[in-house]
């Protein structure tokens, strides 16, 4: 009895090892139905990707004139609004400028008055011309009339005659002025005339050019990227900061080229951010599907016509947009930042690409056609100064 025990003994062991083998079957044969269910049901109506980055407008700062920088006005992340100085240069030039400007303008606003003057002075030129010639030609008629009686002599009529053709020469001559006056101011007005508009241009781009010594935000944003330094000579052009509105950012989806067989424009995307984890997720939707892979406009284009050509699943940026922007002054964003996005495929309505050119501008803003009103202004003003006591034209 005592050999046989110790063969007996391994038999529960592989039974209880059977049953765990049988239950991990089990356990994996039911997961493998759950996750078919799930992709069936619901899983197949997603695609999502982690090669995502908010991106959005960085509007550079740069000069329009040269200039010294006297002033700095905000630095690497700084809150500012649209109109508010980023950078002062030294305006002592432009001022000069520009009031030489204003005097060349009011200046040529009086001399086009005296055009407008002399029309009016040829005019009575030539209503006086006219009475002398048709004096000159009543005395010549006498004249003739008594010559033929021999009551006045051939020489006398003669001079008459002489007299008559003069009148009739500075008639003619005061007509000539007459038209050349009015070929100077014809079909204008003092604000219209040529000469006051060329002042009123030379006006305008140097009082812009004064405007422009002080540089202001073109949009709303956070500051970033600051090189400018006090006391630098800059050149128009030069970078000296930039303006990053936070609230337009966007992001850039790369999706496999296999995703995209149901993407639509204007599906929903739901989105989750490294920064912030799963607990936060920002609601967006599809605003553009990309026009080509990232490699294809790249500088150097990848060549395939190669024999060690090895086949790579390529990437199409997709455009989403953030639909809830109290959702991102809530839980902000950056620039750069990494995303996790799921596509719901669910709508399948909205095309694969653009049908409609845009009807309004992707970004704008209104800061530099205020500085041109200003201008307008300044020119109307003058001309309306030096206006007073003219012809009213």
């Amino acid at each position: 009895m005592s050999s046989q025990n110790p063969t007996a003994a391994p038999a529960p062991q592989n039974n209880k090892r059977g049953f765990l083998l049988r239950a991990l079957a089990v356990v994996v044969v039911l997961a493998a139905i759950a996750w078919a269910v799930w992709y069936f049901l619901d899983g197949r109506w997603y695609e999502g990707t982690d090669d995502a980055y908010v991106s959005g407008n960085v509007v550079q700062i740069t000069p329009q004139i040269p200039g010294t920088v006297v002033t700095i006005g905000a630095d690497d992340g700084d809150l500012v609004k649209q109109g508010d100085v980023l950078v002062k240069l030294d305006k002592s030039n432009a001022d000069v400028a520009l009031a030489s400007a204003k005097a060349n303008l009011a200046a040529t606003v009086r001399k086009v008055r005296g055009l407008y003057s002399a029309v009016s002075g040829a005019e009575a030129s030539v209503a006086v011309q006219k009475v002398a010639v048709q004096k000159a030609q009543a005395d010549y008629d006498r004249r003739v009339a008594l010559a033929k009686t021999g009551a006045i002599s051939a020489e006398e009529l003669s001079h008459v005659r002489d007299a008559l053709t003069a009148a009739q020469s500075a008639l003619i001559t005061s007509e000539q002025q007459l038209q050349t006056n009015k070929v100077l101011v014809d079909d204008t007005v003092v604000a219209s005339h040529p000469d006051v508009q060329a002042a009123a241009a030379q006006l305008r781009s140097a009082y812009l050019d004064d405007l422009r010594t002080t540089i202001v935000a073109p949009v709303t944003g956070y500051v970033a990227m600051r090189s400018v330094q006090l006391g630098q000579r800059i050149a128009p052009g030069t970078p000296l900061m930039a303006v990053v509105p936070l609230h337009q950012v966007w992001i850039d989806a790369n999706f496999k080229e296999t995703q995209l067989t149901h993407m639509r424009i204007g599906q929903t995307v739901e989105i989750t951010s490294d920064v912030y984890g799963g607990s936060v997720k920002y609601d967006g939707k599809v605003e553009s599907l990309g026009i080509g892979t990232g490699s294809a406009f790249s500088l150097l284009p990848a060549q395939n016509a190669t024999g060690n050509w090895i086949k790579i699943v390529q990437r199409i940026p997709a455009r989403v947009v953030f639909t809830d922007p109290a959702q991102l002054d809530k839980h902000p964003l950056r620039i750069g930042m990494s995303l996790d996005v799921a596509v719901n495929l669910h709508d399948q309505n909205g095309p694969m690409l653009a049908q409609q050119p845009p009807t309004q501008p992707a970004f704008s803003t209104d800061v530099y056609e205020q500085q041109a009103a200003k201008a307008d202004a300044l020119i109307s003003e003058i001309i309306h100064a030096n206006m007073a006591g003219g012809s009213g034209k």
